[in-house]
């Protein structure tokens, strides 16, 4: 049964479009129709605000912590067609590193590569391109390559592939898998679901998943925990989520997790793959489980926790309107 632990008011003067907490667990950021982010720390039950960032100057959609290996940073987009990269220079110190407004319209969803292959930025946005931005740290400067007509009439959501796996003895997954290429999932307004792979300087659309019939609103590609198979997950304004497995990234199987009776905003895995969050416009959030006969099936769900919009770590999902 998904519980409240806890409440924050977080002082935004309009609707919070997206929550997320760090990697340790100790610090949140919201953002908000209200053109601002904010950072808070939470330790112990309780939150203190730690900045208040003002740098868009429109509705700021999504928020996302990247890696700490590269210090304290936060990329944000919004309606106002820029990405903002925030660092903390020092304790409660926050600065905008990076302003990236090569979009020519809204900014819908940034992600956050794997580590390993260093920081690096997709942003999606509504004028159908894609931006992949990389930071070389140590020069602090950023390159960047844009896949342009993604999506047709736009794109709303991006997600990368993992990069990583347990120790060969332990791993399923086929060894002609190609794990270092670099891959990433979208969705977009023309209904579809599309893999993108990196070919030297370009990237590529490797495959189109079809089979949403309206806007797809979000998509999640599964962490990896050694299993020999992919997952994605995406929603979509036909009110369906469709779970799509691959075990060679080449040819996917889809199968509708369930019906819903609202538009899905948003879909998010546990740190483990293993179960799958889902909230929409029923305000309900819904945790979903694979039995060991392959069926989905609804383990928990809470009619109050998807009102206010907020993620937890990634899992419990946030709500957009665009």
């Amino acid at each position: 049964m998904v519980s409240v632990l806890n409440t924050i008011d977080t002082g935004h003067e309009d609707m919070i479009h997206c929550a997320d907490v760090d990697y340790y667990g100790l610090r949140l950021a919201t953002c908000s129709s209200d053109n601002s982010v904010k950072i808070f720390d939470i330790k112990n039950g309780a939150q203190t605000l730690a900045a208040d960032l003002k740098g868009h100057g429109g509705p700021v959609w999504q928020v996302a912590w990247g890696h700490p290996r590269y210090g304290n940073v936060l990329a944000s987009c919004s309606y106002d067609r820029k990405v903002i990269v925030w660092k903390e220079a020092g304790p409660g110190d926050w600065t905008k590193w990076y302003d990236y407004n090569n979009h020519d319209s809204s900014v819908n969803s940034v992600a956050w590569a794997p580590a390993e292959y260093g920081l690096v930025l997709a942003c999606g946005s509504s004028d159908g391109s894609i931006s992949v931005l990389t930071a070389n740290v140590e020069a602090g400067t950023w390159d960047c390559k844009k896949i342009p007509n993604a999506h047709t009439i736009g794109c709303n959501t991006v997600s990368w592939c993992p990069a990583t796996v347990p120790e060969p003895a332990f791993d399923q997954r086929p060894s002609k898998t190609n794990l270092a290429v670099k891959r990433l999932v979208s969705g977009g307004c023309d209904n579809a679901v599309k893999i993108w792979k990196e070919d030297g300087d370009r990237w590529e659309e490797e495959k189109r998943l079809e089979l949403h019939s309206d806007w797809v609103r979000d998509v999640a590609w599964a962490p990896s925990v050694g299993m020999p198979r992919h997952q994605i997950a995406s929603c979509s304004q036909d009110r369906r989520v469709v779970i799509w497995t691959s075990d060679d990234l080449v040819s996917w199987q889809p199968a509708v997790l369930h019906n819903f009776d609202d538009v899905v905003w948003n879909v998010s895995w546990s740190l483990t793959g293993n179960i799958l969050g889902v909230s929409g416009g029923d305000n309900k959030v819904s945790l979903w489980k694979e039995t060991s006969e392959g069926q989905w099936i609804c383990i928990s769900e809470d009619t109050n926790s998807a009102s206010s919009g907020a993620a937890q770590n990634n899992f419990i999902p946030e709500q957009r309107t665009l």
